[in-house]
C-alpha cells in the first residue's frame, strides 16, 4: 500500500499515555488533582468544568466585539457589505456580517491579533500552573492557536473527526503538545460544542488522515480508519463535552475530536490555546516559533508577544503551497498539511496548490 508523507507505523504510547512526574498535584493555585492527571492520561482528555473567574474571561469577550467592529468597518469602507451593523451584539453582528459577505468569520479566524485580553488569558497565572503539569516547568505557547468563530449551520465551522498531529510535521508526533479548549458562551450539543475519541491517544499513533472535506480546508479520519489503527471503538468511545462557560476542555494532539455543527441562532465563540516545551522543536513547520511564556531557570521572565504577534502563521503556511499572495478580503486557509495527506476533494483551498504544482 502506498504511503503518504504524513503516515508513519511509529508509536509514542509513553509520551501520551504514562503520567510524567511534573503532572503530581504541586499545591499551585489552579492545579489538577492527581485524580483529574491521571483521567487525562487515562482517557486522552480532561474537562474541567469551572475553572476561570468571570472578570478573567469578560475581557476576551469584550476584544472579540473590538475585533468584530473593525472588521465591520474595513468591510463596509471597501463595499463589502451594506451596513455595519452596530445594532446587533456579540452573538448576532458577526452573522449579519456574513450574510453580506460569506466567509467573513474566516477573515476573522485569521487574523491572528492578539489583544491584551487574549494575551492574559493565554498566560493566565493559575492556567500555566495547570499547563506545567502536562508540559513540564518549560512552557511556550504554541503557533497554533485559534479564535472559533462558529456561526451557525456553517460547515467552514463544523470541524470533522481528525488528530491535531495530522496539521503538523511528522517530527512533532511524538512530543505532547497540550490544548485547552476555552468555550466563551456556554456550549453545547445544539451551537456545537466538542465530541473527544475516549483513549485514542493510547497507541500514541497518527491514523490516516485525507483532505479536504467539503468546501473546507479540513483533514479528516474516518471511524474505520480510527478503529483499525487506533485501536477504539467508536460508537463506544465518543464522549460529548458540553462546556459552561468558565470552564474548559484539555486534550493532547494526538486524541482524535471534532465539533458538531451550531445549530443555533447565536454565534458560539471560543479560543484553543495550545503549549508546548519550547526546547523541543520549532513549533509549526518550520515557519513560526512559539511565544516563551515560562522558563525554570528564569523565573520572573517577562514574555515578549512582539515578535510573536508580528509573524502571521495563516499569511506563512499559505507562502507553503503558492506563490500568490493572498488580499486581506481572502477567504481561503491553505497550508502545508495539504500536501502530507491524500487530497481525495478539491476546492477553492486546494486550488492555490494545485496551480503553483502545475507551474513547476
Amino acid at each position: 500500500m502506498s504511503r503518504w508523507p504524513g503516515e508513519t507505523d511509529l508509536t509514542y504510547p509513553e509520551v501520551f499515555s504514562c503520567i510524567p512526574a511534573h503532572a503530581k498535584y504541586g499545591g499551585k493555585p489552579g492545579q489538577l488533582s492527581d485524580a483529574q492527571t491521571a483521567q487525562y492520561y487515562k482517557e486522552g482528555f480532561l474537562v474541567v468544568k469551572e475553572f476561570f473567574r468571570k472578570e478573567e474571561l469578560d475581557p476576551a469577550r469584550e476584544a472579540i466585539n473590538q475585533l468584530v467592529d473593525e472588521l465591520a468597518q474595513k468591510l463596509f469602507e471597501a463595499g463589502k457589505i451594506k451596513d455595519l451593523y452596530e445594532s446587533e451584539g456579540y452573538f448576532t453582528r458577526l452573522i449579519k456580517i456574513e450574510e453580506d459577505f460569506p466567509g467573513a468569520n474566516i477573515i476573522l479566524h485569521k487574523t491572528e491579533k492578539l489583544p491584551q485580553a487574549f494575551r492574559n488569558l493565554w498566560s493566565n497565572e493559575r492556567l500555566l500552573n495547570v499547563v506545567e503539569q502536562f508540559v513540564g516547568p518549560d512552557i511556550g505557547g504554541h503557533p497554533v492557536w485559534n479564535l472559533r468563530t462558529k456561526t451557525p449551520n456553517n460547515e467552514a465551522t463544523t470541524v470533522p473527526w481528525h488528530q491535531d498531529s495530522a496539521y503538523m510535521a511528522k517530527d512533532s508526533y511524538g512530543k505532547h503538545i497540550l490544548t485547552a479548549w476555552i468555550p466563551l458562551v456556554d456550549a453545547n450539543e445544539v451551537n456545537g460544542c466538542m465530541q473527544m475519541l475516549r483513549a485514542g491517544h493510547k497507541l500514541g499513533k497518527v491514523a490516516r488522515h485525507q483532505c479536504c472535506v467539503g468546501p473546507t480546508w479540513y483533514v479528516e479520519t474516518t471511524k474505520e480508519e480510527m478503529e483499525r489503527s487506533l485501536g477504539v471503538n467508536v460508537e463506544e468511545d465518543i464522549v460529548t463535552c458540553p462546556i459552561p462557560y468558565g470552564g474548559m476542555l484539555l486534550f493532547n494532539n494526538i486524541t482524535p475530536h471534532r465539533s458538531l455543527q451550531n445549530s443555533s441562532n447565536g454565534v458560539r465563540w471560543s479560543m484553543d490555546l495550545r503549549w508546548y516545551n519550547p526546547y523541543q522543536g520549532e513549533g509549526f513547520w518550520g515557519l513560526k516559533k512559539g511565544v516563551v511564556m515560562r522558563l525554570k531557570d528564569k523565573p520572573g521572565l517577562k514574555i515578549d508577544w512582539e515578535p510573536f504577534e508580528a509573524e502571521n502563521r495563516n499569511a506563512l503556511q499559505a507562502t507553503t503551497i503558492s506563490s500568490e499572495k493572498l488580499d486581506e478580503f481572502d477567504t481561503t486557509v491553505p497550508g502545508p498539511w495539504m500536501k502530507q495527506w491524500e487530497i481525495v476533494n478539491h476546492n477553492r483551498h486546494t486550488a492555490a496548490m494545485m496551480m503553483e504544482q502545475s507551474a513547476v
